[in-house]
């Protein structure tokens, strides 16, 4: 950081901070989302400091839609008494997943599977250039929870069991992302979520993490100590409790350990109606400083963090400490003198170049776990290829959750190619599909079969949770269709689509070759280069893979302290050709 740059920041602060109310700095605090009613009057009257884009109406059709809608909102804040910019906040966490026809990457588990550090920092700079191509300056991302248990819904969401991969990848997207936080394409990002989330007991969304606290100093402390060290502008506090405390209310972790012990300048910011669900004021004196007051929490925290500071059960100077990482951010955002999203951005959404490095990823991240007989790399002049599995041909089912809506969808999307499309452009020979393993052609040369979990997202992806059916296998439907074409003698490529680990030691030992995909994003085609020999597997694994269920009966997965079973195939493992 430049030393000068940051004293002049911070010389700034102090001066703005001096003519706020207090009206002014608890709307600082505030974030809403763009199309709830009232946001525009919310902006002027409650002085609102930041917008979320989630799950709901898009701003508009086109990127430029987008940019219109943020630039009204932004002149809003602009023609406060103070004219304090606007902070523009989205979940942008493989690509700029919100948005139909940005270039949507392999989520964080496939790029923990590369170890490519390189890969990882120029996709968080794709991400941040298309993020403010459609109007944010702000991203939650990355997740560097370390998952202890692959029953928890958001696996995916993080690089690996390891915490130590975790770190050299969070360095590099942390870079990737932030960059030169003052250039119009790079945004501030955010390390998520703070802390445990990931190691909470048999993976509930939202549970009790039951470490102790030099567990949770050794394994799970150490990728936020990178970020602080690589100057993340955010980290946002997570669901879970921690020795009982909800973490949004815990103050020893927050202030004494994240802002105190780290160092940590930036914002902690919320998770999801933080105020309502985890204490009010109780998580402002915690130390979190920017509220997602969404769906009707809004008056109830502004005029309850007022009221807590009038009755003095809220000290001014949390407030004001609050506030000073609000500013300070904007001021090295440079919002102050640009406060508008670049128009010039826009052509560079979902271009070849970004798309190019998006299908990379996803041959870098395939993992061999089985190659019988060297039945891959797969001839290109083979007669007959039957594909089957309704995943081969669904951008949507291929990318899993946060891909155009927050549960994902199971439709194609635009611009974005499925694993069908790439094997039909590799193969010379004839390629049938059979969506369902109905079809039965048995006069096939091969099968690539490829199955998979539906999209989900957040707790909707917990094993066991009442909401779903998910299991830690696959269903009856596609065991079935390895089934169907192997018991034919044909010879069988499986692919499997996954957030985590599945426990498929039969449908390995029945396969030919089997490959670990993950969730893809939208380049599918680039798993068909793999299969076809143009690239060699170089995947490794980022977690330890299950033999059975009964490796979960426990509080974590096979790779951990209280668990003395070997996993089927151990972290790092993956075959070449």
């Amino acid at each position: 950081m430049n030393v000068s740059k940051e004293v002049q920041i911070e010389q700034k602060v102090d001066a703005l901070l001096k003519l706020m109310t207090l009206e002014e700095k608890i709307g600082q605090m505030s974030q809403i989302r763009h199309f709830e009613e009232s946001a525009d009057e919310h902006i002027t009257e409650k002085l609102i400091g930041s917008i979320i884009h989630t799950e709901g109406p898009t701003p508009g059709k086109t990127a430029l839609d987008w940019q219109k809608r943020f630039t009204e909102l932004q002149k809003k804040a602009l023609a406060t008494r103070l004219g304090i910019p606007l902070l523009f906040a989205v979940d942008a966490v493989h690509g700029q997943n919100t948005y139909e026809g940005a270039t949507i990457f392999p989520h964080n588990i496939g790029l923990g599977a590369t170890q490519n550090e390189e890969l990882v920092e120029k996709i968080a700079s794709i991400t941040a250039l298309e993020s403010q191509a459609t109007g944010f300056n702000w991203v939650f991302s990355p997740c560097i929870a370390i998952p202890f248990n692959e029953k928890w819904g958001r696996v995916y969401e993080a690089f690996s069991e390891s915490t130590e991969l975790t770190e050299k990848l969070t360095k590099a997207s942390v870079k990737g992302h932030q960059g030169n936080l003052s250039d119009p394409t790079t945004v501030m990002a955010t390390a998520k979520h703070f802390i445990g989330d990931g190691a909470t007991d048999f993976g509930v969304e939202g549970g009790e993490t039951s470490l102790d606290s030099k567990q949770i100093q050794n394994r799970l402390l150490a990728p936020y100590k990178i970020a602080v060290k690589e100057n993340i502008g955010a980290v946002m506090a997570s669901f879970n409790t921690v020795s009982g405390i909800s973490m949004h209310a815990h103050k020893a972790l927050i202030t004494d350990t994240l802002k105190v012990g780290m160092n940590f300048d930036g914002i902690v910011v919320s998770d999801w109606k933080g105020y309502s669900r985890f204490g009010e004021n109780d998580i402002i004196n915690a130390g979190i400083d920017v509220i997602m007051a969404v769906d009707g929490d809004l008056e109830d925290f502004q005029d309850g963090l007022k009221a807590g500071v009038e009755n003095k059960t809220v000290k001014m100077s949390r407030i004001d400490d609050a506030v000073k990482r609000i500013l300070r951010q904007k001021f090295r955002l440079g919002l102050f003198e640009n406060p508008f999203p670049e128009a010039s951005l826009i052509s560079k959404i979902g271009i070849k170049e970004h798309r190019d490095i998006a299908r990379q990823a996803v041959r870098e991240s395939l993992v061999l776990l089985k190659n019988e007989k060297n039945v891959l790399p797969l001839s290109k002049e083979i007669k007959k290829i039957v594909v089957v599995g309704e995943h081969a041909n669904s951008s949507g089912l291929q990318s899993g959750g946060w891909t155009i809506h927050w549960q994902g969808t199971k439709e194609n999307y635009k611009g974005a190619t499925t694993i069908l499309d790439g094997i039909k452009k590799q193969a010379k020979g004839q390629v049938v599909y059979d969506k369902d393993a109905t079809k039965k052609y048995f006069d096939a040369d091969i099968a690539i079969i490829v199955v998979g979990e539906l999209p989900y997202a957040e707790f909707f992806g917990d094993i066991d949770h009442e909401s779903n059916q998910l299991k830690l296998t696959l269903t009856e439907t596609h065991q079935k269709y390895i089934k169907t074409y192997q018991e034919k003698g044909i010879k069988t490529v499986v692919v499997l689509v996954s957030g985590r680990p599945l426990v498929v030691t039969d449908e390995i030992a029945q396969s030919d070759a089997f490959i670990a995909a993950w969730l893809l994003g939208s380049e599918g085609d680039g798993v068909a280069e793999v299969l076809f020999g143009d690239f060699n597997f170089s995947g490794k694994l980022p977690h330890s893979w299950p033999k059975g269920i009964k490796d979960y009966q426990s509080k974590y997965g096979p790779n951990f302290w209280d668990n003395t079973k070997e996993p089927l195939f151990k972290f790092g493992y993956g075959l070449k050709y």
